[in-house]
């Protein structure tokens, strides 16, 4: 009963720890937003811009209030699932977003569907084989695709399965998508990019956790005792190494809701980072706000669920 209560202690410590993280963070990207050059009240008007006019809209939009006081009244708003207006399109703000989220979930599941199997795989495969065949081969592939920066593996996807093949669309809605067969075209470019970028760090993390779990004395003197190496891997290390492994999975998706931005941008495809991208050009601060709390709410998440998951998976992180 005792070790049941401390380990609940432990969890709600996490959710407190994280919940004035995002407070910070909110407090952050709301001054951040309000450091970017270029007056909000005259990139509206445009041509109209004439002083009398900024004056009247900055009092319009309450921009002449102090900024403490406008992040208290914007944070109130988040925390009662109110995220304003948009300056540039005069919408509810959750609208807009509700209507990309859903492209971006939506992305991020399949990717999510496709490299966390294929990853884990490869990784305890290498792990469980270390210095064969299979292990350099992952391990050069992997290095290779992190040497690469993201826009790069997004424009190789581009040539080689857009212009040199002409099996894909190179832009992720460019094609008719009403039925199955054209919508997997429609998402096979960008599924294909973010695969390979966020694998091949989780296949580097999960065989480096499992080794490291492999090196333990209890995991060898398994071994020692006649256990075959599959069995060693499978029923030793693999259940030790849940936490690191659980964290490197949540630090590989963690990539799909707040770095997608090159993606999103490169194959036009309509989701949050993207919606994010417009809304900076255009100086819409509620909107840039919005975006970038849902990256951290989505960040914070993932990395908190991972280290709940490692605090009740190893007795050790109790204490």
């Amino acid at each position: 009963m005792h070790r049941s209560l401390q380990t609940w202690l432990l969890v709600a410590q996490r959710l407190g720890v994280a919940l004035i993280t995002l407070v910070i963070v909110s407090f952050a990207v709301f001054f951040a937003t309000e450091l970017l050059p270029g007056d909000v009240a005259e990139i509206l008007l445009g041509q109209a811009a004439t002083p009398e006019a900024v004056a009247g809209l900055r009092e319009a939009m309450g921009l002449n209030e102090p900024a403490i006081s406008r992040f208290l009244s914007w944070l109130s708003g988040l925390a009662t699932g109110d995220m304003g207006r948009s300056y540039v399109n005069d919408i509810e703000v959750a609208d807009l977003l509700g209507r990309r989220l859903s492209n971006s979930l939506r992305l991020a599941v399949v990717v999510t569907v496709i490299c966390v199997p294929f990853a884990l795989t490869c990784g305890i495969a290498a792990a469980m084989w270390k210095g064969s065949i299979l292990d350099r081969l992952v391990s050069i592939l992997t290095i290779s695709v992190i040497s690469i920066p993201e826009f790069m593996v997004a424009t190789l996807a581009v040539l080689v399965f857009a212009v040199w093949l002409s099996w894909l669309p190179a832009l992720s809605y460019g094609a008719d998508a009403s039925n199955f067969g054209a919508l997997l075209k429609a998402y096979a470019m960008p599924v294909i990019t973010l695969t390979c970028v966020v694998s091949a760090q989780m296949i580097r993390m999960t065989r480096a956790a499992v080794i490291e779990t492999i090196n333990t004395p209890y995991v060898e003197m398994a071994l020692l005792k006649g256990a075959s190496r599959r069995r060693m891997v499978l029923r030793h290390a693999l259940p030790n190494a849940l936490g690191p492994i659980a964290n490197a999975v949540a630090l590989s998706l963690s990539y799909l809701v707040g770095g997608v931005i090159i993606v999103e941008t490169v194959f036009n495809y309509p989701g949050v980072a993207k919606l994010m991208v417009d809304a900076v050009a255009t100086r819409d601060l509620p909107l840039i706000q919005s975006c970038a709390m849902v990256f951290c709410v989505s960040y914070l998440s993932l990395i908190t669920l991972a280290d709940v998951v490692a605090t009740l998976s190893n007795p050790r992180l109790r204490k």
